[in-house]
């Protein structure tokens, strides 16, 4: 009966309201392909409105993947937050299983909570953001600070110079005294690096910021090469200390020809790097650590052209497909749309596997390359 009024109600419907409904559908259509997220994966922030609270769980409304849940040790981890928590709330949570037994995707409130922290301590890192902590200990190699309850470090060597330790001799035991009598007193600090895998934060007593920074600044001039040293490590890239009151960037894309994860795995603070400067614009200088090696996608124009079949071992996924190293330095893209989809991709090729590719397209100049997959 539903249905033989919905037919009448159609055949009622104009020509002209009919090409309006359909360009309404298309544009519905098109809006949700365009505005539909990837599914979450292990490790992902995801938020959505609490639907449901009992004695041992909460129920999260995570559309259009589903319902999360909180549940056994994440809920007693977190029951302090879930005594306040109504239904209707928005809350968020860090993803650590995509489906359960029974379905649901489980939720960590703590872990987001700790992921939330560290992305905003490197946006502290970023814009140099000062914060007043009090001193709470001290060791023979700085003091330990907390912040958001996450401990942290202030080595002796970032002391401003009237809270360093005056000891002739370097006796650890007389700077441990002298470091101990700092701890109770308030500070101005500022986040330089953090290690969130495994918990650390350093910190900084030194001014980041200085009057005649602009007067440091002119002795530069682009191409110059210099030697620095590091002072924070983030995810997008390294600090250089070039000279005292100035500072610059080694961006991510700039540290390798080869692709850099995580520019934690190839240096530590204090390093001394060489570094060239590419770039010098409202007092902030840019630098770049790959600009002193040698290109290689200058010499590989010799070796590789259109349709070559090469060899090439997958480093990296991403939305856009699989990037695939052929050598050192040379990298292409091997396209999802090859594959139908994601998971299609990602059955046919595993990271750090070899496989046979074809290149489909090569530009040395722009370093772009883009593979086919040969079965």
């Amino acid at each position: 009966m539903e249905n033989e009024t919905q037919t009448s109600a159609d055949a009622l419907e104009t020509p002209h309201e009919e090409k309006d409904k359909s360009k309404k559908k298309d544009s519905l259509m098109g809006s949700l392909f365009s505005s539909t997220p990837n599914p979450p994966l292990v490790g992902d922030l995801v938020e959505g409105s609490v639907i449901g609270v009992t004695k041992d769980a909460v129920y999260v409304n995570l559309p259009p993947f589903g319902t999360g849940i909180i549940f056994g040790r994440e809920y007693l981890n977190s029951r302090d937050v879930i005594k306040k928590i109504n239904i209707g709330d928005n809350v968020a949570g860090k993803v650590i299983e995509i489906a359960n037994k029974d379905g649901y995707i489980e939720i960590s409130l703590k872990e987001a909570r700790q992921a939330l922290l560290w992305s905003e301590a490197e946006i502290y890192i970023k814009n140099k953001t000062p914060l007043e902590l009090v001193i709470a200990d001290a060791n023979r190699g700085g003091l330990i600070l907390e912040w958001q309850g996450i401990q942290g470090f202030l080595p002796a060597s970032q002391l401003k110079t009237e809270h360093y330790p005056r000891v002739n001799d370097g006796n650890k035991d007389k700077i441990l005294e002298e470091l101990k009598k700092l701890v109770g007193q308030k500070i101005s600090v500022s986040i330089i690096s953090v290690l969130p895998k495994e918990g650390k934060m350093i910190f900084s007593e030194k001014d980041p910021e200085q009057k005649n920074k602009d007067e440091i600044v002119d002795k530069y001039s682009l191409g110059d090469e210099i030697e620095g040293e590091i002072t924070g490590i983030v995810d997008f890239g390294i600090f250089i200390k070039i000279e005292e009151g100035l500072e610059g960037l080694v961006h991510i894309s700039e540290i390798d020809w080869s692709l850099v994860e995580d520019p934690r795995s190839l240096y530590n603070l204090g390093d001394k790097v060489k570094v060239k400067i590419i770039d010098i614009k409202d007092g902030k200088i840019s630098l770049s650590i790959k600009a002193l090696k040698e290109n290689p996608w200058m010499s590989a124009e010799k070796r590789y052209k259109k349709d070559n079949i090469v060899q090439g071992v997958v480093i990296k996924f991403n939305k856009h497909g699989a990037l695939a190293s052929i050598e050192e330095g040379i990298a292409g893209l091997v396209h999802v749309s090859e594959f139908g989809n994601e998971t299609a991709l990602r059955q046919k090729l595993e990271l750090g596997k070899t496989y046979a590719f074809k290149i489909s397209l090569f530009d040395p100049k722009e370093r772009r390359m883009a593979l086919s997959f040969v079965e």
